[in-house]
């Protein structure tokens, strides 16, 4: 394989699988439900309904500011990735997660370029993806690549955009206000999740009605992105999610169709509170993205980047 080669599946690697692995943890997200039926009154007694209980968790995980997170992804034949480590939200996404590729072509991609495993430190400005040493012997021996994320919105157009937006504001109690925007929450049951005793609830979402509803971008951005949304056939999806008993998320599953196949997403919580740390890695040892395209004449949002950003979608 041509150095230059290698060089770009490794920086698209490092766009795509990154931003993925934050997916994973975390959902798109909404504002809510209309506030209506928030307690069922019956017969000399309160009954808190789905919707206020569900509203109870997002604040709750909200206000826990960190936690421990082990996460499965996958999406069709394009890859399956297991993630793990600490995140915290108090102000914006920071901390470290290891990522290990187990399947589809971008495991394949990666195993290429080294290694079918990668680090990932997140910072409110940026994340630091570490390549193996086989990409850094192709990238002038360094192994960190930087990745801004006011630059995503350069790449891949309107899904770049809707990134951003995310990747800036995603957090574990996303999941809970995906659900209660659903409209359709109903509570499953109990159920035992690692030894908690938790509380099922499930819903089905339209994906592209809540990328309108609850983001950021501008109408044209929405509509690019409904439109790309449609074309990789993603409809609806599916939204379990398991409340425990000090109301905070333990676990939450996505699933959905899109073009190249099923995805889902599984995500668990523990260790509330779990001090994060991320650190900036040798300013000697980390490239910026961006420059690494321009030293390899790609030009942001065309053909050569939309894969990089493309695969979170």
């Amino acid at each position: 394989m041509k150095s230059t080669t290698v060089r770009r599946v490794g920086l698209s690697i490092a766009v795509g699988t990154a931003l993925v692995s934050v997916a994973a943890c975390s959902s798109t997200g909404s504002s809510g439900g209309s506030g209506k039926d928030d307690k069922t009154v019956g017969k000399g007694t309160t009954r808190v309904s789905p919707i206020a209980a569900l509203r109870s968790a997002e604040q709750s995980t909200d206000k826990a500011d960190s936690a421990k997170v082990e996460s499965s992804t996958v999406l069709g034949t394009l890859m399956s990735m297991d993630a793990k480590g600490n995140l915290g939200w108090s102000d914006g996404i920071s901390g470290t997660l290891t990522m290990n590729y187990t399947g589809g072509s971008m495991a394949d991609a990666m195993r290429a370029a080294g290694s079918t495993s990668m680090e990932a430190r997140y910072l409110p400005d940026a994340y630091y993806a570490k390549m193996g040493e086989k990409f850094a012997a192709q990238a002038g021996g360094k192994h960190w690549i930087k990745y801004v994320y006011d630059d995503l919105a350069k790449l891949g157009g309107s899904s770049g955009a809707y990134l951003k937006d995310q990747m800036q504001n995603s957090t574990p109690n996303q999941s809970v206000k995906l659900l209660l925007a659903s409209g359709d929450v109903k509570k499953v049951g109990t159920e035992s999740v690692r030894g908690q005793q938790t509380t099922h609830y499930s819903g089905t979402v339209n994906v592209a009605d809540l990328a309108t509803k609850n983001s950021n971008l501008t109408a044209s951005q929405l509509a690019g992105l409904k439109k790309q949304l449609t074309s990789a056939g993603v409809s609806t999806e599916r939204v379990d999610i398991w409340i425990n008993a000090q109301d905070l998320l333990v676990k939450k599953v996505e699933k959905g169709e899109m073009s190249s196949g099923e995805y889902s997403q599984t995500a668990y919580y523990s260790d509330y509170g779990v001090k994060v740390e991320a650190t900036v890695p040798p300013a000697s040892d980390t490239e910026d993205f961006m420059t690494l395209l321009k030293k390899q004449g790609v030009t942001p949002g065309s053909a050569d980047t939309a894969t990089g950003s493309g695969t979170s979608s």
